[in-house]
């Protein structure tokens, strides 16, 4: 395994920060009345787990600490699959959309986990 320069060298950060773009656009074509409920939920917590990564990456020489933030991150992604689920059942994304963000998601948890379960490989 490499190691990597920085946050955004992390895979995992580069596919968490690509999926809350996604949602961004997604989400702009959500109705207006959900603006404040649906429309901002979403978008926060998509924001939040790249956030979390990059956070927890500078406190990568303490272990506790980096894992403290990854499954911060961790919670975050489930809570945007939250979020997506009720999108689609809401009519506001198709089954298929849905079905490609939350296997995004997926991955992203994947990830997490194998740094979760290995903080030295990323201590140095």
């Amino acid at each position: 395994m490499t190691f990597a320069d920085g946050f955004r060298d992390l895979k995992v950060y580069r596919l968490a920060f690509s999926l809350a773009m996604e949602i961004f656009h997604e989400s702009k074509k959500f109705p207006l009345e959900e603006r404040y409920s649906l429309t901002d939920q979403i978008r926060r917590s998509s924001r939040s787990v790249p956030a979390n990564i990059g956070e927890g990456y500078r406190k990568k020489q303490y272990p506790k600490m980096f894992v403290s933030k990854l499954a911060d991150a961790d919670g975050e992604a489930t809570e945007t699959q939250v979020w997506l689920d009720f999108a689609h059942a809401c009519g506001y994304l198709s089954e298929n959309r849905q079905l490609e963000l939350r296997r995004g998601y997926d991955e992203v948890g994947r990830m997490l986990g194998g740094m979760i379960a290995h903080p030295e490989r990323f201590s140095h």
